[in-house]
């Protein structure tokens, strides 16, 4: 909503289709049909990418409207939702490697899509990438005792140390992406307005993410976005 009104009509459909996505997992506690949902999202993509009539349904319609558009990466939606079947299985993550590879095709994928979508040249890849990359990670942090609750495994490593480990790594991919972008692709990267201080937090007190005290307030999240949607920042 922070973004341009033309900037909507892309954006919508692309983050309505995330949220389908990212929920599938679950809806049900039997995996089997948590991996039909996504094999059905996997399809949408593939039948879209077919030029199929798009199927009945509220998003996926209006993502292949956007998709004839001619500049949605068919290829990263689908490695989005292949991506999410980890949540599919309680033992989560194998390794540090596998949450890196998440991240890179959730968040990461995610905001370089919308990006393209409002016009971004191949040359802003890696820096988009890794400001999705660390907005990825910020959300997920602040999921974590959501996840546990529903008795998932979020972090093949939950120590102290290495949940600080992860929010330096984060930071340090959110300073290498700064920089100046095109003013079309900024909403692109409003996403992840949390981000920064998200991971600051976490870096001061890991504890903060299994207690679930990674958010601000209500009032710091206004301004916060505020602040970048009036100054061009993200």
């Amino acid at each position: 909503m922070a973004a341009p009104v033309p900037a909507r009509a892309l954006l919508f459909p692309l983050y309505a289709f995330n949220l389908e996505v990212a929920r599938a997992p679950f809806v049900s506690a039997e995996p089997m049909i948590g991996e039909m949902r996504l094999q059905w999202w996997r399809d949408v993509v593939a039948e879209i990418g077919a030029g199929a009539p798009p199927r009945a349904h509220e998003v996926a319609g209006p993502l292949a409207s956007v998709a004839a558009q001619g500049r949605l990466q068919l290829e990263t939606l689908d490695r989005l939702v292949a991506a999410h079947r980890v949540h599919l299985d309680a033992s989560g993550f194998e390794d540090a490697g596998h949450v890196e590879e998440f991240l890179d095709a959730t968040g990461a994928g995610l905001t370089w899509a919308a990006a393209r979508l409002l016009g971004a040249q191949p040359g802003l890849e890696p820096r988009v990438r890794a400001a999705g990359w660390a907005a990825g990670l910020a959300a997920y942090l602040r999921a974590i005792p959501d996840l546990e609750a529903r008795g998932k495994h979020p972090l093949p490593d939950g120590r102290p140390e290495a949940v600080r480990g992860w929010a330096h790594e984060g930071l340090a991919r959110l300073r290498a992406a700064r920089g100046t972008v095109p003013q079309a692709v900024r909403p692109a990267l409003l996403a992840g307005w949390r981000t920064e201080a998200t991971l600051r937090r976490a870096v001061a007190d890991p504890g903060r993410v299994a207690r679930g005290e990674l958010a601000e307030s209500e009032f710091a999240r206004r301004a916060g976005l505020l602040r970048r949607v009036l100054l061009g920042g993200w």
